[in-house]
Order: structure tokens, then C-alpha cells, then sequence
């Protein structure tokens, strides 16, 4: 005769009959990447792709949620779990195609910047009207850091990228070669996990993943902020096996795709899996403008709409930018080559024409 199932087995099924079989699933998953530094198996590619399914379609408990966002945090995310999350994210995301070269697309962080004046929409409007594509995504101001945000600075000069349907972005993109998608408009169910990583006070493993997804499907180059040598290589790991073969990883400025102007710029080139380490020395090419402190959304709109005409504050440092990213899209065979168009698409207001054009 079988024995008698014991009373505290009883109750454990009877609570996650309870549950419910999806949220029974969410706890079980909980339970693997929070057992603890000696127990913890963290997650497949196929159970962090669910876990994320769960959290973006709103089948969990926010209390779950937070739960396993902070125990993944604790825990750090493997490589093959990055690999799952990208895929739910791309499942469940907007999409954006192109049928022209292919696009840059950047992954910065979503809770903006604080502390140094960026560059990357002004690099976008330049790039763009130079006839390379860039696609960017971001929100709305995001915790923990709550800095200034891509859509925000756009705005200020006179680009609105918010409550536009999805088609008017993809229309711009077609158009003019730049898009923007806004998580509040176009990714609702990442939007919902916003006011629980305000909770957690932590940056949680999304913000990681933020940093791979672009909603452009097709070829493209990828770009990637990073900050810590081991995020860079999660990152190559992570995105090789979610099949990204084009990849550009740059320890930029607060974790950003910005290239600094006072020291070397470290980047990495992943092509079919091979790595090429890159430096770039804006000495060696005559760069040498201090980064900018961030002051007010009032202030860098001035400097940048200044640095479109290649004057002002933030000019070196756009003209380093453009030229660097020319020839990373290997546009040009030298960087010197690729400076010197730059300064001439800078000369000619190729981005300020650009910026008037998507301007109401």
C-alpha cells in the first residue's frame, strides 16, 4: 500500500491548485534563480523566455514580478537566460523593418543620463542624413537613475516621438531614415513592470536586456552600451545565440553608445561570431573637447541645436561621433576619411535640414 501523502504535501497542492497553473509555473521559476548562492540552477533559454512571456502578458502577480526581478539581480542573468528574455521581448515588442541599407540600431539605457550632455540624437539626425538608417527605442523617465530620456530630448528640438502610432514610426523610418519607438505607446506590457522596478530600487535584468532588444527585424548593426567587461562579453554570448551575426559593443559615456572625447573609446566589432577589439583615440585624429556636463533639457537644446551647424560645445564631440560611427559602418576604409566627411555633412546642416523636415 502506497503511504499516506503527508498533511504539509496536501496543503502545498491544494495552494498552488490555487495559484493557479500559471502563476504555480511563475513561483516554480522564482524558486530556481532565488534557492541561494549553493542551490540556485538559474534558468534555460526556454524557461526565461516563459518567465518573461508571464511578466509582459500579465499573468503573475506583481508581487511575483518583483520578486523574481530582484533574485535575478542578486543571482545576474546567464548568457543563455539573456538569449530566452531577447526572444519573449522580440515575440512581444514592436517590430520595425526596413528594405533600404541597413540600419543602426542603438540600445542605451532606458533610465537616461544625469551627468554628461548626450550626444545620440543629435548622432541620429547626422547619420541619418547622411543615408545611414538608425532605429532607437526608449521610454518614459525611469528608475532608478530617472535621467533624461531620448524622447525628451528629441522633443526639445522640436521632434515629438510620443502618442504617434506605430505606422507614423515606421513611416518616418521609410521616409527619413529615423525611428524612435516609445515603450508607453508601442510596448505596453514592458510598460507595466516600470512602477515595480521603481519598487525594487535596483536596476533588474530587463535593463540588461534593454541594452540587446531593437524592434528592427532584418539586417542591421547592433549597437550596444555597456559598462563593465563582463556585461560585454553576457552580451556577445547572449546575442550570438539569439542568431544577431552584426554587433558593435562600446563602453561609452554612463553606460551609453557615446564616444568619449577624453580618453580612448573601447568598442568591439562581432562579426559571424569573430571579435575584433577596436580603441579609438580622438587625440590621434586632433579631438580634444572636454565632455560636457548635463545641466538642463534649455541648455543642450542650444548646444545642440549649435552642434548641427558644427558650432558650439557639443560640435567636437558630434564630429567625433559621426566620423567614428561612418567607419564603424565601414562607409569609409579610414577614420580620417570618414572625420572628413563628417565635418562636411556638419558644414552643409545635413542633420539641421534633417531636424527641420521631422519638425512640425
Amino acid at each position: 500500500m502506497a503511504p499516506l501523502p503527508a498533511a504539509g504535501d496536501e496543503r502545498r497542492a491544494a495552494r498552488l491548485r490555487a495559484l493557479g497553473p500559471e502563476r504555480a509555473l511563475f513561483r516554480e521559476l522564482i524558486a530556481k534563480v532565488g534557492s541561494g548562492e549553493h542551490t540556485s540552477t538559474g534558468l534555460s533559454r526556454e524557461e526565461a523566455r516563459t518567465a518573461i512571456d508571464l511578466m509582459l502578458t500579465g499573468s503573475v502577480d506583481d508581487a511575483q514580478i518583483g520578486a523574481f526581478l530582484i533574485a535575478h539581480r542578486i543571482r545576474r542573468p546567464a548568457p543563455v537566460e539573456l538569449t530566452g528574455m531577447l526572444e519573449s521581448y522580440r515575440d512581444h515588442g514592436p517590430t520595425l523593418t526596413s528594405s533600404g541599407p541597413a540600419p543602426l540600431c542603438f540600445g542605451v539605457p532606458y533610465d537616461g543620463r544625469s551627468r554628461t550632455a548626450p550626444l545620440l540624437p543629435l548622432l541620429a539626425l547626422s547619420l541619418a542624413a547622411a543615408g545611414l538608417p538608425v532605429v532607437l527605442h526608449g521610454g518614459a523617465p525611469m528608475p532608478v537613475k530617472y535621467g533624461v530620456t531620448l524622447a525628451e530630448l528629441f522633443r526639445s528640438l522640436g521632434i515629438e516621438w510620443c502618442g504617434l502610432p506605430l505606422g507614423t514610426v515606421q513611416a518616418r523610418l521609410d521616409r527619413h531614415g529615423l525611428a524612435l519607438t516609445h515603450q508607453p505607446d508601442h510596448f505596453p506590457g514592458a510598460e507595466r513592470l516600470v512602477a515595480i522596478r521603481d519598487a525594487i530600487g535596483k536596476r533588474p535584468p530587463v535593463a540588461s536586456l534593454e541594452l540587446l532588444w531593437t524592434p528592427h527585424r532584418g539586417e542591421h548593426l547592433l549597437i550596444s552600451g555597456f559598462v563593465h567587461p563582463p556585461t560585454e562579453a553576457r552580451a556577445w554570448e547572449a546575442l550570438a545565440a539569439a542568431g544577431e551575426t552584426d554587433l558593435l559593443t562600446v563602453k561609452g559615456l554612463e553606460g551609453s553608445t557615446d564616444l568619449p572625447t577624453t580618453r580612448a573609446g573601447i568598442t568591439a566589432r562581432v562579426l559571424d561570431g569573430n571579435v575584433e577589439r577596436i580603441l579609438l583615440h580622438p587625440r590621434d585624429h586632433g579631438i580634444n573637447a572636454p565632455e560636457q556636463a548635463w545641466t538642463s533639457l534649455e541648455a543642450w537644446r542650444s548646444e545642440g541645436l549649435a552642434a548641427l551647424r558644427g558650432e558650439g560645445p557639443l560640435a567636437e564631440a558630434l564630429l567625433w561621433n559621426l566620423g567614428s560611427y561612418l567607419w564603424l559602418a565601414r562607409r569609409f576604409s579610414s577614420l580620417p576619411a570618414a572625420l572628413d566627411q563628417a565635418r562636411a555633412l556638419l558644414q552643409a546642416r545635413c542633420g539641421e535640414r534633417l531636424r527641420q523636415e521631422l519638425a512640425p
